[in-house]
């Protein structure tokens, strides 16, 4: 069942239900001119029929929410059948010019206008739904694969070997984040999440890295205004601190900051992560994975054989949180990278939601 209260569903009904009134008003018309007369007549009805409609659905929605699919696809068509009716009988003769016997007629061929563009619409986000739902599935099922990488796993194993003689406590520390984070890209992911719980997630992410690189790794929290109650999508920060480690810290020989930018705006989380990468030309500004290989080609460090690897589940992993964010929030979402010769932006703008929805 649609969400009646988000701006994109709000937006793709309008869309859809002005274009059926243009290829009705284009099948009626028997000239170009009448087109637009036959338009203004089916706008006289359909326009407050239409706003009326939403507006009710709007209010519903929690109600809707709680019915099964079918009782809520027949609920909707009768109040939609009603707003029709009623709004029609009020209209007197401004939709009724005829006779009775006329009057009748129109008024079920109208409910059958209001039952049919109804089908279509539920129809639609539907199918709508089924698409995005398979691509949220093959989304998780590449979290899985490219969220917690062999070679993180083998560095930060490593990294812990290192030090698990000289510093057991850190060491144990550091097995119980890993372990953490693996617990979480494993399980079974849910919608949303709260906010504390992703927030606490990257930071044990970053401090396995940082045992991995020493003081070339540092990372700056600027959280303005942040509610943890807030729900977001899961591993989402994650992946952007994955990206901003491998394709822009790691590639630096001095190292750098990443920053976190975590605040609420009115209704709107916004999520931004900074970080400074490879210097190059804009030509190059899309081609992460070159420019790394020859910063590394320049001092002296081998490049990994699985450079490419790296570069496609980076991008894969990205288009996943696309993908979720396009599924879940619809138009309210957005994603934007920003590109410049040695800084690389990632900004996230999603509605605040602290209730998990039905």
């Amino acid at each position: 069942m649609p969400n009646f209260r988000n701006l994109g569903i709000l937006l793709r009904i309008l869309l859809i239900t002005n274009g059926l009134a243009i290829l009705q008003a284009i099948l009626q018309a028997n000239t170009w001119g009448g087109v637009a007369l036959h338009l203004m007549q089916i706008a006289t009805l359909l326009t407050p029929v239409l706003f009326c409609s939403l507006l009710l659905l709007w209010v519903a929605q929690p109600w809707l929410n709680r019915l099964s699919y079918l009782r809520g696809v027949i609920a909707i068509m009768a109040m939609v059948v009603v707003l029709t009716l009623s709004i029609y009988e009020y209209g007197g003769d401004l939709y009724n010019s005829s006779g009775n016997s006329a009057y009748y007629f129109d008024e079920a061929r109208y409910a059958l206008l209001g039952v049919v563009v109804c089908g279509i619409l539920l129809l639609y986000f539907r199918l709508r739904a089924k698409m995005l739902s398979r691509a949220l599935h093959e989304a998780r099922l590449q979290v899985l694969r490219a969220r917690i990488r062999p070679h993180f796993l083998f560095n930060t194993i490593n990294a812990v070997l290192g030090i698990v003689r000289a510093q057991p406590r850190k060491a144990e520390t550091a097995l119980e984040d890993m372990a953490d984070l693996f617990r979480m890209a494993m399980s079974d992911a849910r919608d949303l999440v709260p906010l504390s719980r992703e927030i606490q997630l990257s930071k044990q992410y970053i401090a396995l890295e940082q045992l991995r690189m020493g003081e070339r790794l540092s990372v700056d929290w600027q959280m303005q205004d942040v509610p943890e109650v807030a729900l977001i999508p899961p591993l989402l920060l994650q992946p952007l601190l994955e990206n901003a480690v491998y394709h822009g810290i790691e590639a630096l020989p001095q190292g750098g900051t990443i920053t976190i930018s975590l605040g609420r705006v009115g209704d709107e989380l916004r999520i931004t992560v900074e970080n400074p990468c490879v210097e190059r030309n804009s030509a190059d500004s899309g081609s992460h994975g070159v420019a790394d290989m020859l910063n590394n080609y320049e001092h002296g460090r081998s490049v990994p054989r699985d450079s490419g690897n790296k570069q496609r589940s980076n991008k894969m992993a990205l288009l996943n949180i696309r993908e979720r964010l396009d599924l879940l929030f619809d138009a309210e979402a957005s994603y934007q990278v920003q590109t410049d010769k040695n800084l690389y932006r990632v900004e996230i703008v999603l509605p605040y939601i602290k209730d998990r929805p039905a």
